[in-house]
């Protein structure tokens, strides 16, 4: 046996190599829809990853179902609930993981890196996190609630005739 081969196996292993605080929260704020950062942080292994993903894929067939006509309303609208709820948990995932104290973020995902210095990227991602995902999130309420009090003045009408 080479004496390259026994050395390599021996070798004891490498820590886990830290990850950025800066970089979560920036895929949480871009791609965090379908789980990008869950991926970044936990791998492929992470179930709340293919959460997010499968409800973005079902909110964007509730949408399409939605605007063509096609399929059930009360459906469509399911699918496109959970796929609201993907977009307004990924802002606030951004917002979460932005505001976790430095010290408590290289306990968990950075151990054996180098210390944790967040500077002014992250508390602009937070920012615009927290301003974009509250708006969607008012927005969704204003549809949905408008969207309700429509169906019931059509079933009052309907019943009045």
């Amino acid at each position: 046996m080479p004496a390259a081969t026994r050395v390599s196996a021996t070798a004891a292993p490498k820590p886990l190599q830290g990850k950025s605080k800066l970089v979560t929260v920036a895929l949480a704020f871009l791609f965090g829809t379908v789980g990008l950062h869950r991926y970044y942080l936990g791998g492929l292994r992470d179930k709340f990853a293919w959460a997010h993903l499968l409800a973005a894929l079902a909110g964007v067939i509730g949408v399409m179902s939605m605007q063509t006509g096609a399929g059930s309303p009360a459906l469509n609208w399911t699918f496109a609930i959970a796929g609201g709820t993907s977009v307004i948990s990924a802002f606030l995932a951004a917002i979460v993981y932005g505001l976790r104290p430095d010290d408590k973020w290289d306990a968990r995902f950075n151990p054996h890196g180098t210390p944790t210095r967040s500077g002014w990227p992250v508390v602009i991602l937070v920012i615009l996190s927290l301003l974009i995902g509250t708006g969607l999130l008012m927005a969704g309420l204003a549809i949905s609630f408008q969207t309700f009090f429509e169906s019931q003045v059509e079933a009052a009408r309907a019943l009045s005739q």
